[in-house]
């Protein structure tokens, strides 16, 4: 009796180990997709790789220069104007119709935009190139910046571009160099901390993280001086990092997608510092914004190569003070 008694007891305790084991099994599948992996496929499936957010699914570049004067009514009327500028240069000077929107509340202009398209402002292109890339990932696809910012509208307003001309640094320097890119490592995955198992929220979460963090920069000299300090990342193609000359040891990683993996030549370690640089600070802020977003620890290197060796003669575009990268004659808000 006392057997029979036990063989029922096993015979009951059967299912239920059945379905613990079950439930632990169901649990650990939900949990074990990285919540990189789990923002990498959501933005893989909205077309929201980092090339996509340089230029629209539809063709829109990132920046648009001002405009003509003739053009200058169908400019201010085409666009809903965000300027992140302080509040005083703002009152002295602004775009006729502009906005003036503190870089922290960005995310909110979006919806208030209604079907235009939105044009960001700031002082030389680059912050407003962050915000750019940002608004465009929190789904607001025909965001622009203003290139080279209220420097290229009026020659009054240029002097944020005009004071960092000049001093060519990186001419002659010990550690500026014509060697090839070192070669590309493999990386593996920044960590994302977030229990969150849905990767269109994670996504959504980390772009209004990185918008409350502010632009991340470093400037030209300190890179140049103290390379060994970051992983620096060129944003070139390969013809001009061999003409122009790079900072020493710079890597080259081209293309840089999530879709072929190549952003797996990043270093995802939180301490170390990613900075990329471009000819004007302008594409690079895109690319470190949407780096951070993915969870690197990315910088960008303000004004790029103009900032550090602007008679460089290998320039064939983007020299800033060289036509057409000159400032207008632009007019001011009246009010």
């Amino acid at each position: 009796m006392k057997k029979l008694s036990l063989i029922l007891i096993g015979l009951l305790l059967v299912p239920t180990l059945f379905l613990t084991s079950c439930d632990k099994g169901d649990d650990a599948a939900v949990n074990t997709t990285p919540a990189f992996t789990l923002m990498k496929d959501h933005m893989l499936a909205n077309n929201l790789d980092i090339d996509k957010i340089i230029t629209s699914p539809d063709g829109m570049s990132f920046v648009v220069g001002a405009p003509a004067e003739a053009d200058l009514p169908a400019f201010l009327a085409k666009y809903y104007i965000v300027d992140i500028r302080s509040a005083a240069d703002f009152a002295a000077k602004h775009i006729t119709g502009a906005k003036n929107v503190p870089f922290a509340n960005i995310l909110a202009e979006g919806p208030l935009a209604g079907t235009k398209p939105i044009l960001m402002v700031c002082y030389t292109g680059q912050t407003a190139c962050y915000g750019t890339a940002l608004l465009r990932m929190y789904g607001f696809r025909n965001t622009q910046a203003l290139k080279w910012g209220m420097s290229g509208w009026n020659a009054t307003t240029a002097g944020a571009w005009n004071g960092k001309i000049g001093a060519e640094e990186a001419k002659g320097h010990a550690n500026w160099s014509y060697e090839s890119a070192p070669t590309n490592s493999v990386f593996t995955n920044p960590v994302l901390s977030t229990l969150s198992t849905d990767g269109s929220a994670i996504f959504k979460s980390r772009i209004e993280a990185v918008v409350a963090e502010g632009f991340k920069t470093v400037t030209g000299t300190e890179v140049l001086n103290n390379p060994t300090n970051y992983f620096v990342h060129n944003y070139f193609n390969a013809a001009d990092y061999a003409a122009f000359g790079h900072i020493k040891n710079a890597y080259r990683i081209s293309p840089l997608l999530l879709a072929d993996n190549s952003y797996l030549s990043l270093d995802p370690n939180p301490n170390t510092k990613i900075v990329n640089y471009c000819y004007t600070g302008q594409t690079s802020a895109i690319v470190t914004a949407c780096l951070r977003v993915m969870g690197y620890n990315a910088y960008s290197m303000t004004f790029g190569m103009n900032g550090l060796y602007n008679t460089n003669t290998a320039w064939t575009t983007n020299r800033w003070g060289v036509a057409p990268n000159v400032p207008k004659n632009l007019p001011f808000a009246t009010n």
